[in-house]
C-alpha cells in the first residue's frame, strides 16, 4: 500500500461516516493494520474484551484464504478470481497470491465501503501478464456485480468466487444461499467456491457477537457448520470437506499447534 498512515490522521474520503464502527475497518484494525478510525478501534477493542481470540480468528480466516486461493492457482488451474466482499488490502491480497503462483491470473474485487474504494489503487497492481479490477457494489446487487466484473473477466470460462467472511452481514440466512446461487449460477462449469464465515459454535463468541450486534452497526451472524456446508449444497467438496478454516489444508506449524478458529471455510468445484 502507498499510503500506510491511520485512516483517523488522513482527510476522510467522502461518503465515510467516521461516528460508525464499519467492518471492513474493525476487521483491519483486529489484523494489525491502520486503516481504521478510533470508533472501529473502540469497537474492537469490546469485542477483543469479550472474546479474546478475535484477532486470531481473523489471521485465521486470512490464512485459510490464502492457501485456498493458492491452491486454486497453483494446482488446480484456476486463472480468474471474482472477491466479492474483499474489505481493506491487506498483506497477500488475492491478486497477490493468486499472481505469486500464476501471473496470468485475473482478479476482480467487490466491496461497498467507501474507505475500501478509497484504497483500490493498492488493489490495482497487477503482473503485466494479468489484470486487476475493482467493483464498488452491495453484495445484494449480484446483477451489478457481474456484469461489471464481465470487463476484466471472461465468464464463460471458469471462475473462482471468493465470499470470505461477507455472508455473515446478512441476516437472513436464505438470502445468503440466494446470493451465492445467482453467483454460481452465472459461472460455468469448472468454477470453484471458497467461503469462510464465522460459525456458532463457541459460547462466549456467540455471546460477544451479539453484544456487538446490539450496537446497531456492522451486524454479523454466526451460523452453524451445517449451514456453511449447505453454501455447497449441488457442489463437488475439495478435502478436507467443510472444517473449521485453521484446519482446511494447514501448513507445517513449527509449534504443531493449530489455532482453533470458530470460523468453518470449504473450496467446492462447479461440475
Amino acid at each position: 500500500m502507498a499510503d500506510v498512515s491511520p485512516a483517523s490522521d488522513r482527510r476522510v474520503p467522502p461518503q465515510i461516516d467516521t461516528t460508525v464502527p464499519h467492518s471492513a475497518r474493525i476487521w483491519n484494525y483486529w489484523l494489525g493494520g491502520k486503516d481504521y478510525y478510533e470508533v472501529d478501534r473502540r469497537a474492537g477493542d469490546q469485542f477483543a474484551a469479550n472474546f479474546p481470540a478475535i484477532a486470531d480468528t481473523a489471521r485465521a480466516f486470512r490464512e485459510f484464504l490464502g492457501r485456498a486461493i493458492h491452491h486454486l492457482a497453483g494446482e488446480v488451474g484456476v486463472r480468474q478470481f471474482l472477491d466479492v466482499g474483499t474489505g481493506l488490502p491487506t498483506a497477500d491480497n488475492t491478486h497477490e497470491v493468486a499472481q505469486r503462483a500464476a501471473p496470468d491470473a485475473r482478479i476482480v474485487y467487490v466491496d461497498n465501503d467507501p474507505l475500501v474504494l478509497a484504497h483500490a489503487r493498492a488493489l490495482l497492481t497487477s503482473t503485466p501478464e494479468g489484470a486487476t479490477d475493482y467493483v464498488h457494489a452491495d453484495l445484494h446487487d449480484t446483477d451489478r456485480i457481474l456484469a461489471e466484473a464481465a470487463r476484466t473477466l471472461d465468464l464463460d470460462k471458469p471462475v473462482a468466487l471468493i465470499l470470505s467472511g461477507i455472508l455473515g452481514h446478512l441476516a437472513d440466512h436464505e438470502e445468503a444461499r440466494s446470493v451465492v446461487r445467482r453467483l454460481l449460477d452465472a459461472l460455468p462449469p469448472g468454477s470453484h467456491l471458497v467461503v469462510c464465515d464465522g460459525t456458532n459454535t463457541h459460547e462466549v463468541l456467540n455471546e460477544a457477537q451479539e453484544q456487538h450486534n446490539e450496537g446497531g452497526a456492522s451486524q454479523y451472524h454466526l451460523r452453524s457448520p451445517e449451514q456453511i456446508a449447505g453454501y455447497f449444497d449441488g457442489l463437488e467438496l475439495l478435502e478436507p470437506g467443510v472444517v473449521p478454516c485453521s484446519r482446511w489444508r494447514p501448513e507445517t506449524s513449527t509449534t504443531g499447534v493449530l489455532t482453533e478458529a470458530h470460523a468453518y471455510s470449504g473450496v467446492g468445484r462447479k461440475p
